[in-house]
């Protein structure tokens, strides 16, 4: 059976690129990647979940363009966005002699992309590099746009680049071999897209999300390229984050607070706090009156639908006080002049952003969240 290619540009002058969306793309990947290199070889790094799953497919795929490949693997995890990691790959990428000219390849999750990628930028002062995520959450979010990070003591992604990819390959066949929760915790990137910009896309998810969930090929394809269509858009309009591209945040300030109180561990994955995030930005939207009392009851139905975590009473342990998810909140990197700026909505696929937001209306939201 053939499934369908998808290729989604994302206009950005002379750093413009495309976005190849497919089935098995792993396996043809030197077509792609070939004509972006002045000499035939690239240096990999991915970790030690992807590697041995993936690395042998990815490097035959190049083989068979002719392309030699050297690899480094780091630890799964996002406990390897740190200073330490981003060091090790700097070094070994000068050990196998990158050039300017040369290409680097992130191959993993968000973390590896996000590591690599701000390795990359830093590296001679800016090398390309090419994105091949291996997370459902990595394909639709992390490894478009040129956002590249590490993170701080004080909180994620907090040192970090713009740094824009020269390719991004999304194989949907490698997402066969995530977890449900790894699956499910990246659909929280996907739900979000249709909430911030895109009822239509949101009305296509309930009906379908539960069968790309199941397996579904073409729908798998299909809900990676409208996500990457429409982050590219949003990303061609305002490249480094002053407006429009916030919107990408909504959920962030609160799934960013929710994942800094359990300590980044797997007590939370990114994606589940970004879901709950978003639940949440719709119930204090609801209570200010500027959406309707069932958007936020028809948001967390469909992410309950789907099996995922929906409440902030579905994280197991201890979590802090109202008080002390707030001030988590304003550690968060969307705050200008001490301002936290929140991404609010007026109904399911309108967000905006904005500070004008009664601290007392989050933290009674919050309040209730924790006692529920």
């Amino acid at each position: 059976m053939t499934h369908p290619h998808e290729t989604v540009d994302v206009a950005l002058g002379e750093r413009s690129y495309r976005i190849e969306i497919g089935n098995g793309l792993l396996g043809k990947s030197g077509e792609w990647v070939a004509p972006l290199l002045t000499r035939p070889k690239v240096a990999v790094v991915t970790d030690d979940t992807v590697g041995p799953l993936h690395l042998g497919t990815l490097r035959a795929g190049l083989s068979a363009s002719g392309i030699e490949m050297v690899h480094h693997t780091l630890p799964s995890g996002e406990a390897t966005k740190c200073w330490e990691y981003l060091t090790e790959t700097v070094e070994w990428l000068l050990e196998q002699k990158v050039e300017r000219g040369d290409m680097v390849v992130a191959f993993g999750g968000g973390v590896i992309g996000d590591l690599v990628g701000f390795a990359a930028a830093t590296l001679r002062r800016g090398v390309r590099f090419v994105q091949i995520p291996t997370s459902l959450l990595a394909q639709v979010d992390s490894s478009v746009g040129g956002k590249t990070a590490i993170n701080s003591t004080h909180g994620k992604n907090l040192i970090g680049a713009f740094h824009q990819p020269s390719l991004v390959l999304a194989d949907v066949a490698v997402l066969g071999t995530l977890t449900e929760r790894d699956f499910l915790a990246g659909y929280g990137e996907v739900v979000k897209y249709g909430l911030l910009g895109d009822a239509a896309f949101f009305d296509w998810l309930e009906v379908n999300a539960p069968i790309l969930a199941a397996g579904d090929i073409d729908k798998r394809i299909e809900a990676v390229r409208w996500s990457c269509q429409m982050k590219a858009d949003i990303v061609e309009r305002d490249e480094t984050e002053k407006g429009d591209r916030a919107l990408l945040n909504l959920g962030h300030t609160f799934g960013h607070a929710l994942e800094a109180a359990t300590g980044y561990s797997d007590r939370l994955l990114h994606g589940e706090g970004v879901a709950i995030g978003c639940a949440l930005a719709f119930e204090v939207s609801s209570r200010l009156g500027l959406c309707s009392q069932e958007a936020p009851s028809r948001v967390r139905a469909h992410l309950k639908d789907m099996g995922m975590k929906t409440d902030v009473s579905d994280i197991e342990g201890n979590l802090p006080d109202a008080n002390g998810l707030l001030a988590l909140m304003g550690q968060d990197k969307k705050v200008t002049q001490g301002t936290l700026n929140y991404i609010m909505t007026r109904g399911i696929g309108d967000a905006f952003v904005t500070s004008d937001v009664d601290s007392d209306v989050v933290k009674a939201v919050l309040s209730d969240a924790l006692a529920s």
